[in-house]
């Protein structure tokens, strides 16, 4: 066995005694002790070595300053690219000398390019005149356009392009050179001066407009609203749309996800590339390749009908004045007499004088004095109900007249025995007295003969029209047949009947 020598044996003890030294304490042990405190003490040591050692930072020399006066500054900014938008004075500039004349008038431009705009409630010619059109000229283009079409007629909002040429003197109105705008969607016009001096002289462009409708059909998804939208119908369509099939009792839970909606809206493009949405036409729905509700616009007062003939249907009874209801039908102590009796209507309150408007159309009964019911109308409806309206303070019809839904007939009062303005509202069945709020009244117009066949082929060829595509460009022997043949799509309309 060799012995190690004794620069080895020196060498372990240095190791061990500098291991033993425990140079690197755990802080996070034994915080508070002894050895804590040295593994603090030798951070803190460590730390204050490192930052007085650190060789730190000095700035980078650079070129001397140089001072520039005020001609060296002006060079600079003369050749200097600046935003004018922010005052920039780039370029030379040079003072004028004695050679420099001012002139005896500035010459002002050959002629001036405006765009002028008609604002809501301004006449065409005060916009004219606002532009600097002189007074002769705005009179000539007044008679000019006028004669081609009614003033009023051109909508605010409409620009109008002009061109004014040189005065002939100081201070007089610039000449008006030429004058055009869109008229209308299918005319645009035009004034124009052929030569310096010359009369104006007015020019019709009309612009070829395609009338084709416009037709949509898409399935309905969880909103029949979002599903029309996303299917590219205008708002103000789909908003029509809903509104006719709520009038016919359409949207009460009876559409479903998985219908196909169609929609038909009027619909012009012009040649030049704008295009403006119309009226809704026509609102269906099909349920498994099936028409389900099928509505068209037709007529001078433009309601739906469906394709049975059958007009728009009238939901429920007009409430005959705003007021809340006070005392309902039944038993009841009379307030005035003290007893109980019969309560044959219910009552509104409202203040003296507020108008009273008829349930649904019918016929004036009587209209007078109706003992404790004061002034008093009656209504007949047809199919045995009547209306009565008590307390009036003045009365608006008389016996014989016929009246509409919603008509004024008399005004709130206090007539008879009453404590107060109010309205006192009755209904009866075959004479006999029945609760109101048990009565839902349904108005509906009915087609028949020759109004009922004219509305089934208009009906027919408007449903002649491919979705997404226009009638006019269908080939001749296709709009032949569309208006030749409307019994074909006839046979397919709904045939159900509904009571007035």
């Amino acid at each position: 066995m060799i012995a190690p020598s004794t620069s080895v044996r020196r060498n372990y003890g240095l190791a061990d005694r500098i291991a033993s030294l425990d140079l690197a304490p755990d802080l996070a042990e034994n915080i508070g002790s002894r050895r804590w405190f040295r593994g603090l003490a030798t951070m803190l040591g460590l730390s204050a070595a490192a930052i007085a050692f650190w060789p730190g930072f000095s700035p980078v020399e650079a070129a001397p300053h140089m001072r520039l006066d005020s001609s060296a500054l002006d060079e600079y900014r003369s050749q200097s690219i600046g935003p004018l938008a922010l005052g920039a004075d780039s370029g030379r500039h040079m003072a004028e000398t004695g050679a420099v004349r001012p002139l005896a008038a500035a010459p002002e431009r050959p002629q001036v390019e405006l765009l002028a705009t008609l604002a809501q409630g301004d006449g065409f010619s005060t916009m004219l005149q606002r532009a600097g059109v002189g007074a002769g000229d705005a009179s000539r283009v007044l008679a000019l356009v006028g004669g081609a079409l009614p003033l009023d007629s051109i909508e605010p909002g409409t620009q109008v392009d002009l061109t004014l040429g040189r005065r002939e003197q100081p201070g007089d109105p610039r000449p008006l050179k030429s004058l055009s705008f869109r008229a209308r969607f299918d005319l645009a016009l035009s004034v124009d001066r052929a030569v310096p001096g010359g009369p104006l002289s007015l020019t019709r462009h009309p612009i070829r407009v395609d009338d084709t409708p416009l037709r949509i059909q898409a399935q309905v998804g969880a909103s029949l609203y979002r599903s029309a939208r996303a299917a590219g119908a205008p708002a103000s369509a789909v908003q029509a749309f809903l509104k006719a099939l709520d009038k016919q009792g359409e949207l009460d839970g009876k559409i479903r996800p998985g219908d196909t909606f169609d929609i038909i809206i009027s619909h012009r493009r012009a040649a030049t590339g704008e295009s403006e949405n119309g009226k809704l036409l026509f609102a269906g729905i099909e349920r498994d390749g099936k028409p389900k509700v099928q509505l068209m616009r037709w007529g001078a007062d433009g309601n739906f009908y469906e394709a049975s003939g059958v007009g728009e249907q009238k939901n429920g009874l007009v409430r005959p004045v705003p007021g809340r209801e006070t005392s309902g039908f039944g038993m009841r102590r009379h307030p005035i007499l003290g007893y109980v009796r019969m309560h044959a209507g219910e009552d509104f309150a409202a203040s003296y004088g507020t108008p009273i408007r008829a349930v649904t159309d019918g016929r004036v009964v009587s209209a007078g004095r109706a003992g404790g019911c004061g002034n008093a109308v009656k209504l007949n409806h047809g199919g045995g109900l009547q209306t009565r309206y008590c307390h009036m303070s003045r009365m608006a019809v008389s016996a014989g007249q016929a009246v509409k839904r919603g008509q004024v007939i008399g005004y709130v009062g206090a007539t008879g025995l009453a404590t107060g303005p109010h309205l006192h509202y009755e209904v009866y069945r075959n004479g006999r007295p029945v609760n109101p709020e048990t009565i839902k009244f349904v108005t509906r117009a009915q087609l028949a003969g020759a109004d009922l066949k004219q509305f089934r082929t208009e009906l027919a060829q408007l449903k002649r029209v491919e979705p997404g595509a226009a009638l006019a460009e269908l080939a001749p022997t296709q709009r032949e047949q569309a208006a030749s043949e409307p019994q074909r799509e006839i046979d397919k309309l709904d045939s159900r009947q509904t009571l007035n």
